[in-house]
């Protein structure tokens, strides 16, 4: 793919449905219309670069996992994330990283870790929330290779994805390389470790009876981990709804007070002079504690 080509055809393609959508009657205005969307800077500006510095590396991988091995040498700020996110005793934190700085692996590696070491225990340990199912979807293959390419995490950690568009009877029973769990059915009568899903989904498997069976094995102590994932996406009235959700489902499990560790990530929650913003927002989201420190 060669980006200036590639660059020219979305700038002709996006020309010509402005020229189809938007047709002009006036003749001196129909023939100079497509001239100005030809004109240089007019319509598109010149392609520009952005360089930016590289994020820093650790210097040894971490030791605080029990089964989950890194690709690769983790950033700092994933290091700090581990520090604060891995164990039992798991502090809330919010990953206010930019693009492409591995935000998911901040919280992703902790989570799963953690379901290893509690592989006896039923129940659903952690849930993920993202703000759109493309993106659900896109994680779920992600997280469904990183198990199923680790021998300790293969058939000891489940993930199930539960967000809408599929029907009872046309979802995954087993997790494979490429795919997690998204039989409903199978997710309800075995409660996976993880579960993926949005916060509409979340309200019917707290409000449907049959659905609400999924929770069947949990006990106060069982759910430790809620991610939301895009934690700017929830504000306004979505925030109020998603807020009012996760209250309700702490109410539902009997889960006490500053017990769960709450995350959230984001690329544009602001830099270092909002923390005290970001932090008093997170709280009322969450309902849970975040210390001063608790941003990265």
């Amino acid at each position: 793919m060669i980006p200036s080509v590639v660059a020219e055809q979305l700038r002709q393609g996006l020309a010509d449905y402005i020229k189809t959508t938007f047709p002009f009657a006036n003749e001196p205005f129909k023939s100079s219309f497509p001239e100005y969307l030809n004109k240089d800077k007019s319509f598109c500006q010149e392609p520009y670069t952005a360089i930016r510095l590289p994020f820093r590396s650790c210097r040894a991988m971490p030791t605080c996992f029990e089964a989950v091995v890194p690709a690769y040498l983790p950033y700092a700020h994933q290091q700090q994330a581990f520090d604060r996110l891995a164990g039992d005793d798991g502090l809330s934190t919010l990953v206010a990283t930019g693009t492409g700085s591995g935000k998911t692996e901040c919280f992703l590696y902790p989570v799963i870790d953690y379901c290893y070491r509690h592989r006896h225990e039923r129940g659903i340990k952690a849930i993920i929330i993202y703000p759109m199912n493309a993106l659900a979807d896109d994680q779920a293959e992600r997280i469904a290779k990183l198990i199923y390419h680790n021998d300790k995490l293969r058939d000891n950690v489940s993930v199930g994805l539960y967000i809408g568009g599929l029907t009872w009877n046309e979802g995954v029973k087993v997790m494979g390389e490429h795919n997690v769990i998204t039989d409903r059915e199978t997710m309800i009568d075995n409660p996976p470790d993880v579960l993926l899903t949005n916060y509409k989904m979340l309200d019917y498997l707290l409000m449907r009876p049959h659905d609400a069976r999924i929770w069947k094995s949990n006990h106060p102590d069982t759910l430790k981990y809620i991610v939301v994932d895009e934690l700017h996406t929830f504000d306004g009235a979505q925030g109020t709804d998603l807020a009012c959700l996760l209250r309700r489902l702490k109410n539902k499990l009997f889960i006490q007070q500053g017990y769960l560790c709450c995350v959230g990530t984001s690329a544009t929650m602001g830099g270092e002079d909002s923390n005290v913003g970001i932090i008093k927002y997170a709280r009322d989201l969450f309902g849970e504690p975040f210390d001063g420190s608790s941003v990265i």
